[in-house]
């Protein structure tokens, strides 16, 4: 009997010794797994950013909101009455489409979105940014906000691609093609350089073909194409003239109550400013009347 009492004592020792092991492991484990995503407060911004950090990833709120207004936007009227009429009909809750936002760099197409959301914020209308290498998330992202009653703008800028990159497909998946519904509350809008969201290659062309009167693509560039097709609304931007530059420069200058703003050495100065960018823009009129009104003030102090 005693004997098997000392087993019985044995046996009980080991498995609280075995327990014991086990908890320790598991403590170790759960150091190393992902902290769970903090609830987001919904009340603290009008636009959020998609952060991941290591194997987590959250929503967080963008406290610092670029406060642009659609009047300050000049030479793109028929690209803000496009964007602007698929936004409100998103937001009151009627058919709208994804938007593809394409054209010369500084032309005002992210610009839009901000000012559109700052405009249609009181009724709704909220903005996820989403960056480039983490669109593999979207499916995430729709499934975390697709019961709240806001509309979101799941927002990409400066999109393109490259042939290898997963977050095309994932991209495509949300746009049209996964067998789950897309959210009703949600559309993307994307901004990039490229009409097609990734890059064209002259061989490329050796494999369109003649079908009597008719040029079809070939492969590859249908599959480029394919992206860009999945969002209902194309919008283009371009670079704009000489007079449609000065005229927006005028505006900043107007803007930041300078004096003088139609001399001839203000206009000489914003056409030099262009030339060594390459480019007339509405950032390039913008970055002039910052830099014009900024010395002419500083000159007024000396």
């Amino acid at each position: 009997m005693v004997k098997k009492n000392s087993k019985a004592v044995g046996g009980s020792s080991d498995a609280v010794s075995l327990l014991g092991r086990a908890e320790s492991v598991l403590a170790r484990l759960e150091q190393m797994l992902p902290a769970p995503a903090a609830a987001v407060d919904w009340k603290a911004s009008i636009a959020f950013r998609w952060r991941r950090k290591g194997e987590s990833a959250a929503l967080e709120p963008i406290h610092q909101v670029h406060h642009i207004d659609l009047r300050d936007l000049q030479g793109i009227d028929e690209q803000k009455k496009l964007v602007e009429q698929n936004t409100r009909q998103f937001v009151e809750g009627m058919p709208a489409n994804n938007v593809l936002l394409t054209g010369a760099r500084g032309t005002g197409k992210s610009s839009l979105v901000k000012a559109l959301l700052n405009k249609y914020a009181s009724r709704g209308l909220r903005l996820i940014e989403v960056e480039k290498r983490d669109l593999t998330d979207l499916p995430d992202i729709v499934e975390l906000i697709h019961a709240r009653p806001e509309c979101f703008i799941l927002y990409c800028d400066d999109l393109s691609f490259e042939a290898d990159e997963h977050g095309y497909k994932a991209l495509k998946v949300v746009l049209d093609g996964s067998v789950a519904a897309a959210s009703d509350n949600c559309l993307v809008y994307a901004t990039s350089n490229r009409r097609h969201l990734m890059p064209e290659f002259m061989n490329e062309n050796l494999e369109y073909q003649h079908v009597g009167e008719e040029i079809h693509p070939g492969e590859t560039s249908e599959e480029k194409i394919s992206l860009s097709e999945r969002f209902g609304l194309w919008v283009s931007f371009h670079s704009f003239d000489q007079d449609e530059y000065l005229r927006i420069v005028h505006v900043w200058l107007e803007h930041f109550k300078v004096s003088g703003i139609k001399s001839a050495e203000v206009e000489k100065a914003a056409l030099q400013w262009a030339l060594t960018r390459s480019s007339r823009s509405g950032r390039v009129a913008w970055q002039f009347a910052r830099d014009w009104a900024g010395r002419t003030r500083l000159a007024r102090r000396k």
